[in-house]
């Protein structure tokens, strides 16, 4: 039995007044009235009752209007039947309900309304399969966009063909028991925290670099080298704040970013400034500064992402920064006596082995990561041995050049494990 809400102009709420010829054809046509409403409260009490079938009387074409604003609320979707029977429309008023969603309308006709009822459920019936077509379509298309972006991110990532980076993806989805374009989603995402991650750790290494290359200036180490290091770490610590700007970091990687935004205006503003001791002791007080909003955010990104492949992205990015940290302290020790410094050599260096035994044993690994890693362990003994030197300008300057050395090392192997295929199908 079909449930329908009718709707009445405002003379015929009352139950004793509803016109005889109405109330045969509901009858004949074997429906069940839900409710009323008048036009003005149609799409609530549809919404309240949620009927079957909307049945409209309308005894004058002049309460045509009414109808028509009610019914702009369901933007010519309604949620189920409407049929309207109505005095003589005009060609216009045919095509204004057609726009409306309306399903069916005929005369004020008893024999009619069943009719007029059966068509309108089979026109809605035809267009709610049509839209449920129409919106697998659209999965359709939208998880073929998500597998080709995802076929290339790995193709391009791992060097690979169109067909093994589909296996990989269908593969990925079988085990996982998902449907394909939602892995491809999960792949894509995962690239995006990674990178987030990988940018937002170079910050911590830049923040340490740029402090290190005024020490350097201060000292007079390969002066012009410094300079340009300088400017080129300027212009990549913005670059890389403009980028993570565009990414969609999640409302804690937001809130961070504006902090460390915030942490290199300041120490951006100290480094014009010609190097001096009283300089560069404001300069290393704002790197720090800087350096632990950088780490605040790498970290809020690590667990907004709630991947744990990140983690290795992040422990080998972090790499860098130590390399630069070490490097900064050292050459304050030398040049400023500074205690501070001289006191966060040990854990530094305690730090940046320990990682880097923890990445040699990591399981994530590949020829080419195991060949970084062993490079970079290499390079890690001459940083060692120039602290150890710190006093000669031979340990000065083998103190600056492994410390580049280094940070060159592992931008290689965190880019690797960023676009390993561990981090990108986790």
């Amino acid at each position: 039995m079909t449930s329908l809400l009718l709707v009445l102009p405002n003379e015929f709420d009352a139950p004793a007044l509803l016109p005889e010829v109405l109330r045969q054809g509901i009858a004949d046509a074997g429906a069940t009235v839900l409710g009323r409403a008048a036009c003005r409260t149609l799409v609530q009490q549809a919404g309240a009752l949620a009927p079957q079938q909307v049945l409209v009387w309308l005894p004058e074409a002049a309460q045509l209007q009414a109808l028509r604003d009610a019914l702009q609320a369901w933007t010519g979707v309604p949620p189920c039947a409407v049929s309207v029977a109505s005095a003589p429309l005009e060609s216009a008023q045919h095509e204004a309900l057609v726009a409306l969603g309306v399903h069916a309308w005929a005369p004020l006709d008893a024999p009619a309304i069943p009719a007029l009822l059966a068509r309108a459920q089979a026109r809605w019936t035809r267009e709610a399969a049509l839209r449920t077509e129409l919106d697998n379509l659209r999965t359709r298309m939208d998880e073929r966009k998500w597998v080709d972006r995802a076929k290339g991110l790995l193709m391009s990532a791992r060097g690979i063909g169109e067909d093994e980076a589909f296996g990989l993806l269908r593969g990925a989805a079988m085990h996982a028991n998902l449907r394909l374009g939602k892995v491809s989603r999960s792949v894509l995402e995962a690239a995006q925290w990674a990178e987030a991650i990988n940018r937002a750790g170079q910050l911590r290494m830049l923040s340490q670099r740029l402090v290190r290359v005024a020490a350097q200036l201060l000292a007079g180490i390969d002066v012009q080298r410094a300079r340009v290091l300088r400017t080129q770490s300027t212009e990549r610590m913005q670059q890389n704040l403009d980028h993570l700007a565009t990414l969609a970091l999640g409302a804690a990687g937001v809130q961070a970013l504006g902090v460390v935004q915030a942490a290199w205006n300041g120490l951006s503003a100290a480094l014009p400034v010609k190097p001096s001791p009283q300089a560069l002791a404001e300069i290393d007080a704002r790197g720090e500064a800087l350096l632990l909003a950088a780490e605040a955010m790498t970290e809020a990104l690590e667990a907004s992402g709630a991947r744990r492949a990140l983690r290795i992205v992040n422990i080998c990015g972090r790499q860098r920064m130590r390399a630069q940290r070490l490097a900064k302290d050292a050459l304050l020790a030398s040049t400023l006596a500074a205690s501070a410094s001289r006191a966060r050599l040990l854990p530094t260096m305690n730090e940046f082995e320990a990682a880097l035994v923890e990445l040699e044993r990591a399981p994530l690994s590949s020829p080419e990561i195991r060949a970084g890693l062993a490079s970079a362990r290499d390079e890690w003994l001459r940083l060692v041995g120039g602290v150890q030197a710190l006093d000669s300008p031979d340990g000065r300057a083998t103190l600056v050049r492994s410390s580049e050395a280094l940070v060159d090392t592992f931008e290689r192997l965190t880019a690797w494990y960023e676009h390993s295929l561990q981090v990108i199908m986790s």
